[in-house]
């Protein structure tokens, strides 16, 4: 009796594998997404689950104290946000993966580092699927990134990309799109989940094996993530999203994974005609000191160790219907739902009857705890029509119980209110050092903000 064949079939929208073929895919929920691999395919599938630096003989164990050290080198992006973002500077041999909206500028991004590496004397090639030569010259030319060691390369064959990288060493690949290369190994379309796993897998073992930085952009779902198996993001060293509104001028730069370096810092960019450039000043770029106005609190949030100063508003209407209406843009809702009920418990405001709208100025999104302060005194200030000093900033964690919970960094956010010149800070405690120019109010519970105001 001859051999069973092995069957495994493979969701497109996810990368979910089986052994039998279904209807709907229990990974994502997605329907009629099954197909079933070839045999070619799964040979393929076996080979990219192995590490590229893996060995066919077997390896003993080893004692942690006796692995040798493995240093890592890196060099500057001639730009402090991404280098920021990156943990210092980009890794050699590292495999980076951007993501992000369309118009966001991702492309835009690279190209500008790589004509910054270029100048540098980094031989770097720039791999496109999705525009011609002439149209990136141009844009190289707006963004002054014209280098003879800029080399362009308009190809979506992995082969060809490959026989390219084999004829010349190059410092730095870019490929601009990963959803747009295939490999004539697997036999599906490009973007597929075959595809966009085995170009990976290649990338990732040029980059090791030649010790050349990799960046991949990548195309994102509705939902937000990066399109195309979630195996993707493991294989990668470091996952960077783009985030902002492509009709702002501001672009904040988020690490949601780094091998190298911590996931805490943002690099905030500004475009401007010639490219995104680092946003060589932004503290007055989330807050006014315009006229008070109802509605209107600032605070001063971390992004990894950055101090920002944010205007946060809110906007209370008389709602006409059963069920009060909440939305917040760059607030979590969960948190805001929170303090909502909070205010009406330890507070006894009618807050049940009213419409609730938060935004945050400038598109950013506060993802800490110590604006709750703020988002009290913004709503408070809505209810009663009364404006707030544009000279005060709030600061401090809002419990369930009422209290203010402190913050960590309390004297870098001071320092930083300092230089924007704001003169009164309501805080959890007193910071561990005077900071002279702002006198600091200490409120331990919710009542006494309100005493303040």
């Amino acid at each position: 009796m001859g051999k069973k064949k092995q069957q495994l079939y493979e969701c497109q929208a996810c990368g979910f594998q089986s052994a039998a073929e279904l209807g709907k895919c229990p990974n994502c929920g997605a329907w009629g997404e099954f197909l079933e691999l070839t045999q070619e395919q799964i040979t393929t599938l076996k080979e990219t689950s192995k590490s590229p630096n893996s060995k066919s003989s077997q390896n003993s164990a080893k004692s942690i104290t006796e692995i040798e050290d493995e240093s890592v080198e890196r060099f500057s992006s001639n730009n402090e946000e991404l280098d920021l973002v990156l943990g210092g500077g980009i890794v050699e041999g590292s495999l980076t993966l951007i993501g992000g909206s369309p118009g966001v500028g991702k492309s835009t991004l690279l190209l500008k580092i790589g004509g910054n590496l270029a100048k540098s004397g980094k031989n770097t090639l720039y791999v496109s699927g999705e525009e011609s030569a002439g149209q990136i010259k141009l844009r190289a030319q707006r963004l002054d990134s014209l280098h003879k060691n800029l080399y362009l390369l308009c190809e979506i064959n992995l082969d060809t990309i490959l026989h390219e990288l084999s004829l010349k060493k190059f410092d730095v690949l870019i490929v601009d799109s990963i959803q747009t290369l295939f490999s004539e190994k697997i036999s599906s379309a490009p973007g597929s989940v075959s595809q966009v796993r085995e170009i990976t897998f290649e990338l990732m073992r040029y980059a090791k094996d030649k010790n050349v930085a990799v960046f991949i952009i990548g195309h994102i779902t509705k939902e937000g993530s990066i399109a195309g198996p979630r195996i993707l993001e493991h294989m990668v060293d470091t996952v960077l999203y783009f985030e902002g509104d492509s009709n702002r001028e501001l672009r904040i730069l988020r690490g949601f994974k780094n091998r190298f370096g911590s996931t805490s810092e943002v690099g905030i960019f500004e475009m401007t005609k010639t490219g995104l450039e680092s946003a060589k000043d932004i503290s007055k770029k989330f807050f006014t000191r315009n006229d008070s106005q109802a509605g209107s609190a600032i605070t001063v949030v971390m992004e990894g160790s950055r101090p920002i100063v944010l205007e946060v508003q809110a906007l209370l209407s008389e709602s006409t219907y059963p069920n009060p209406k909440r939305a917040s843009t760059g607030y979590e809702l969960n948190r805001l739902t929170m303090l909502l009920a909070l205010l009406e418990r330890k507070l006894d405001l009618p807050l049940n009857r009213y419409d609730v709208f938060i935004n945050i100025a400038g598109g950013i999104k506060i993802t800490e705890t110590a604006a709750d302060v703020a988002i009290v005194a913004a709503i408070i200030s809505s209810f009663r029509n009364r404006p707030l000093s544009k000279d005060t900033i709030f600061i401090g964690e809002v419990s369930l119980i009422g209290d203010i919970r402190d913050v960590y960094q309390l004297d870098n956010r001071l320092k930083e209110a300092k230089t924007q010149h704001f003169k009164k800070a309501i805080v959890p405690s007193r910071p561990l050092e005077e900071i002279s120019g702002i006198k600091c109010y200490a409120v331990s519970e919710v009542a006494k903000v309100i005493d303040w105001m």
